[in-house]
């Protein structure tokens, strides 16, 4: 036994990782843990094996063996701590599955513990994407145990960390999935997961799992959440490597640095639903005629085309794309005469501004103008409406980028517009979270006091809000000189709503840097102990110069040339003179040689010496300043005249020409500055006409388009008309033919009819020749008769032929015409005469027989042939007005 322990004890650290034998196996990982807490740094040769193997620590974490299992987790956490990220991500591969199968699932407390603070490891040394990732993978685990301890892992590395360093997007995804868990344990670790979620990010974090819920399940969440809501809010109670490295390094930071590091610290982070939301693609999900419903000239069509829009565009975050096109048409309904139109399209911009935010900046100085140009509406709904609008492109901006246009439309003619204005600034002073410029301050507080004048109390209201907002960011010792020339009542006016008023920005001035540290210089210690006398002095501020000029006797050096801080020769400066210290304090042309700040001549103990007053003699001209001199200075000088000043010659030529030169400079600069004013204010003018035009040649190409589209669809109507007509034409001439055919066949029928009819006659005038023959007795005047009827009948039956042929008669009408005269022409001469005397016989028969009906077919012809000519000259008509 004695030698195994011995062997045991000689084997490498890797060996015994993968012994066979538990104990051996245990011991290891506590001389590992002992071994990584001894290590001086991360690059110790101990922690290079197991960085090489990382396979050891997947077998240390799963042990069999329930208390080498314990050991090896504490092994790895000692591994960890003391390896450095080098350690973490060369492990965290190979050990998180084995951490939460083995380690946080199991009955141990100590394990657990341990299991837990080797993830916190983890996240701490490098970033917890990778970690995060691993754990919501176990959530599919097919073991409830498994999937709990997993959500109670996530709820631990929340609370140590925060939001801040642990996204919470993905995990809020998988909430809903584990919620719905047959296990208990499982959504009750859910509940917990969702509470730790919901102290940092409140109502926000319901737009991603919160309608995957059942009305229950939402119940009993709203109950959690409203023991949390009383609570303040929460901190980072854990930092990570990088953190804790910057903390010590700006532990050597001055007091006041470390106080403003500890109020930011303070500030929780502010998380909305945008940051958690995904990015919709707007865009790809608009209705397909929607660019059609908007150019209608009804303006329900408008109205749904912007319903739609809003249904698709009222999300959370949207995807940044080409919105030109969209926003134009938008711009557009602003000028729509249908105030519906106008306050849907006027949602519409919200939620895209809402959902773009900083990417919507780009398009505000289309939108911004033309909502404020509709702010004269005086129903309450569109004018909120309209103010949200506002509202959400600010939030895109800023207010730096949005006053040029609030100042403009404040001096709008319509009352309406400028009191609508007016509650936008106010809005935009108290919602910003950067305090103005300097110039900016000056321009709203000028407008402002403006409208204290105005003759509509809501309207001097409002300018009083704005200078007490204002004031709130500036501070009251900033707003003092725009107090000035203001009556009582309006000052308290102001004061009430400074006190009242609510703002995210304060003005922070900016810290002053600090004088570089030079040499010591024995020239340079009296020029210290005036300025120190004359801190002391209750004087204005104004006055220290003068308390650091020369003594009022002339000195020979003051004829050396004046040390120019801009770009004087240096041929003119003694080397052991220094520049002018004061910024903007440029000596006249009659000052005298000294600068406040020129070195002092060994007389300076009986300067000091010399009361106060005496200081603010005037040793020539040198210390006058460029300023409007003060009542300070005035009587200053009055009570202790100056010496006479040196002659002209004082001054260097040199000097005097370029301190004229200087101020040729500054005329031309100040010139410059004015030109190039009164050129931008041109262009901006230009913009405004040239944007003006463009809106004006979109809506002209719009409607034209609009009439091409009519004029196109009058064309395809007509052509479509047309070609009906056409067919009826061709139609109706069909239908002539076929009566034409018909009318040619009652013909044929009627010629027929004629021909049999005479066939049978000649047997009737044979017999009556013969019974005439048989009554000779009857007159002489009945036998002329008969023959005039014979020769009448003969020139009847020889003209319908030629009748029938002349209707233009078919080839077998013809043959059988032609075979009729055959057979009269092979008849006897005496059958002729008989058949010709017979044929006025059978005429009245036939015409008692068939008149009816041919009288009835003439005039049924007739009508037909009347009703189709009509309907002809009716197509020929319209042919005629389509083609005009």
């Amino acid at each position: 036994m004695a030698d195994q322990e011995e062997d045991f004890s000689s084997l490498p650290l890797p060996d015994r990782f993968t012994h066979k034998v538990w104990k051996v196996r245990k011991e290891g990982y506590e001389d590992a843990a002992k071994t990584f807490q001894a290590t001086p740094d991360e690059s110790d040769p101990a922690f290079r094996p197991f960085v090489l193997d990382s396979g050891l620590w997947k077998g240390a974490v799963a042990d069999s063996n329930v208390a080498a299992q314990q050991e090896g987790i504490n092994a790895l956490c000692a591994f960890l701590k003391y390896g450095g990220v080098q350690a973490c991500t060369r492990s965290r591969n190979v050990t998180i599955a084995p951490l939460v199968e083995k380690g946080l699932s199991s009955t141990r407390a100590a394990t657990k513990q341990s299991a837990l603070e080797a993830l916190l490891l983890y996240i701490e040394l490098d970033k917890s994407e990778p970690i995060i990732n691993d754990l919501l993978q176990c959530l599919d685990n097919k073991q409830p145990k498994i999937i709990a301890a997993t959500l109670a892992a996530l709820t631990a590395i929340f609370h140590a960390y925060g939001i801040k360093i642990v996204d919470p997007k993905a995990v809020l995804k998988a909430l809903p999935k584990v919620f719905g868990h047959a296990d208990k344990n499982v959504r009750a670790e859910a509940s917990n997961l969702a509470v730790e979620l919901y102290r940092w990010l409140r109502e926000a974090m319901k737009t991603l799992f919160w309608n995957d819920l059942k009305p229950v399940q939402q119940q009993d969440m709203e109950k959690l959440f409203e023991a949390v809501k009383q609570e303040p809010p929460p901190k980072q109670e854990r930092l990570l490597r990088s953190q804790q490295a910057a903390q010590a390094a700006s532990s050597a930071t001055p007091q006041d640095a470390e106080g403003e590091a500890e109020v930011e610290k303070e500030q929780p982070p502010e998380i909305d639903a945008f940051d958690l939301a995904e990015p919709v693609d707007v865009l790809a999900k608009m209705p397909a005629d929607f660019e059609q419903n908007m150019a209608s000239t009804k303006w329900k069509d408008r109205k749904d085309a912007l319903d739609a829009l809003y249904a698709v565009a009222n999300t959370d975050r949207i995807k940044d794309g080409s919105f030109d096109e969209l926003l134009s048409a938008l711009t557009k309904s602003m000028k729509d005469a249908n105030i519906a139109v106008v306050t849907v399209a006027a949602n519409c911009i919200e939620c895209l501004a809402k959902g773009l935010r900083r990417n919507f900046a780009k398009h505000r100085s289309r939108t911004m103008p033309a909502i404020m140009e509709r702010l004269k509406e005086k129903k309450q709904s569109v004018a909120d409406a309209l103010g949200a609008a506002l509202d959400a492109v600010f939030a895109s901006t800023g207010l730096s980028e949005c006053l040029d246009d609030i100042l403009e439309h404040l001096k709008h003619k319509n009352p309406q517009v400028k009191a609508e204005t007016l509650k936008f600034l106010i809005r935009c002073l108290k919602n910003t979270r950067e305090a103005p410029s300097k110039p900016e301050v000056v321009l709203i507080a000028e407008a402002s006091k403006k409208l204290l004048s105005e003759s509509v109390e809501a309207t001097r209201a409002g300018g009083a809000e704005a200078l007490g907002t204002l004031m709130k960011i500036m501070s009251e010792r900033a707003m003092g000189p725009y107090m000035e020339g203001l009556d009582d009542n309006r000052k308290t006016k102001i004061k009430e709503f400074y006190d009242a008023a609510e703002v995210k920005a304060k003005d922070k001035p900016k810290p002053v840097a600090p004088p570089p540290k030079a040499a010591p210089s024995a020239q340079k210690k009296p020029v210290t102990k005036k300025a120190t006398l004359a801190a002391k002095k209750p004087a204005p501020p104004a006055a220290t110069p003068l308390e650091e000029a020369a003594p009022p006797q002339p000195k020979p050096p003051a004829s050396k040339g004046i040390p120019s801080k801009l770009s004087a020769p240096k041929t003119l400066v003694p080397p052991q003179k220094s520049g002018l210290q004061g910024p903007k304090k440029i000596p006249g042309p009659s000052s005298a040689v000294a600068s406040p700040r020129r070195n002092v001549t060994p007389q300076s103990a009986e300067e000091d010496s010399a009361p106060i007053p005496s200081k603010l003699g005037r040793g020539g001209l040198a210390g006058r300043s460029l300023a409007r001199p003060t009542q300070f200075s005035a009587s200053t000088s009055e009570q202790h005249p100056p010496t006479p000043a040196p002659s002209a010659s004082a001054i260097s030529p040199a000097d005097r020409l370029e301190l004229g030169e200087l101020r040729a400079e500054k005329e031309r600069l100040v010139r410059t500055n004015e030109e190039l004013r009164t050129s931008g204010s041109k262009l901006q003018s230009q913009i405004h006409e040239l944007q003006n035009s463009n809106a004006q040649l979109i809506e002209d190409h719009t409607r034209d388009v609009l009439s091409i589209k009519a004029k196109e669809t009058q064309l395809v109507r007509a052509r479509s008309d047309a070609e009906a007509a056409e067919a009826q034409v061709q139609r109706l001439g069909r239908e002539l033919e076929r009566m034409k055919k018909e009318m040619r066949r009652m013909e044929m029928e009627r010629g027929d009819a004629a021909a049999a009819a005479g066939d049978g006659g000649g047997d009737h005038i044979y017999r009556d020749n013969s019974s005439s023959a048989r009554g000779a007795e009857r007159p002489a005047s009945s036998a002329s008769q008969q023959q005039q009827r014979i020769h009448s009948s003969a020139s009847r039956s020889e003209s319908r032929p030629r009748a029938g042929r002349g209707y233009g008669g078919s080839p077998s009408e013809e043959k059988e015409n032609g075979l009729a005269e055959g057979e009269k022409k092979n008849r006897s001469p005496v059958r002729q005469q008989a058949a010709a005397a017979a044929a006025a016989a059978p005429l009245p028969a036939r015409r008692e027989i068939s008149g009816g009906s041919e009288g009835e077919s003439w005039k049924r012809a007739a009508e037909v042939t009347s009703q189709l000519k009509a309907r002809i000259e009716l197509m020929k008509a319209k042919q005629g007005l389509t083609k005009r």
